[in-house]
């Protein structure tokens, strides 16, 4: 292989990263930029299990990767949170668990803090993270509307079943007189 050959197949793999990076940003339904200066490796693995555990994922990319990568998806606007060593915390189903678990980890480790974010076309800054966090989950919603729409139903059977309840107690008052 010659130098030029060399250096197109590292620019071609690289594309093909950045490729890569814009796809995974396409699917992810929020977008964190963090620093995670300072943090052990026990910790970065412990973060990204707990991640992975609410359908996300945490990625340290090269910041020159994530541009070229950033051109092609509606995360444009994190590129400014592009210095120094960064860390991408994406979120592929549930943004509020994904949120909650980050933030219980940066109480636990003050070392990784939150540039920025994207969520919906609105940019996130820590203190948004943290309100976002306070918010039900999609199980505790289904949960809320699974009890919503069954108090309907629930309240319907007394009803009916309520004019004959009252012959009952009205029979066994009889009983009771006649046996007094």
């Amino acid at each position: 292989m010659t130098d030029t050959e060399i250096s197109r197949s590292g620019f071609q793999e690289k594309g093909d990263k950045a490729q890569a990076i814009g796809a995974k940003l396409q699917l992810a339904k929020m977008a964190l930029v963090t620093e995670y200066r300072g943090l052990t490796v026990a910790q970065m693995t412990r973060l990204r299990r707990e991640l992975r555990a609410v359908s996300g994922e945490y990625k340290v990319v090269k910041n020159t990767l994530v541009r070229r990568a950033l051109k092609e998806t509606s995360y444009q606007a994190l590129e400014k949170h592009l210095q120094g060593p960064t860390g991408w915390v994406l979120s592929y189903e549930d943004p509020v668990a994904l949120s909650k678990v980050l933030v219980k980890f940066i109480e636990d480790n003050a070392k990784l803090t939150i540039k920025g974010g994207m969520f919906e076309g609105q940019a996130l800054d820590q203190a948004q993270v943290k309100e976002l966090a306070k918010m039900p989950g999609k199980k505790e919603i289904l949960a809320k509307l699974l009890a919503c729409m069954q108090a309907p139903a629930a309240q319907l059977l007394r009803l009916v079943q309520e004019p004959g309840a009252r012959v009952v107690r009205l029979l066994d008052g009889v009983r009771k007189t006649k046996e007094g």
